[in-house]
């Protein structure tokens, strides 16, 4: 599963925001952490469009089509697929 680009963006521009990804024998995982915000980040599914707010930031990305779960706890966007 690939990053989508517009997570990689935001990365780009926030220092504290940090990508992961994880490979396991039938699963990927990415992981995205927020760092030190000041609001709880949130994710809205709406179709296959996944809207992340958090403090100051939102941003919307494609959910990728082999996703099976997009989840958001404890500051940590994850994206199981």
């Amino acid at each position: 599963m690939e990053t989508p680009p517009e997570l990689e963006a935001v990365a780009g521009e926030q220092d504290d925001i940090t990508i992961s990804t994880r490979e396991y024998e039938d699963e990927t995982v990415i992981v995205v952490d927020f760092g030190p915000v000041r609001g709880k980040p949130s994710v809205d599914i709406v179709g296959g469009t996944a809207i992340v707010t958090a403090d100051e930031i939102h941003f919307e990305f494609d959910v990728p089509a082999d996703a099976s779960d997009v989840t958001v706890n404890d500051g940590v966007l994850t994206i199981s697929g």
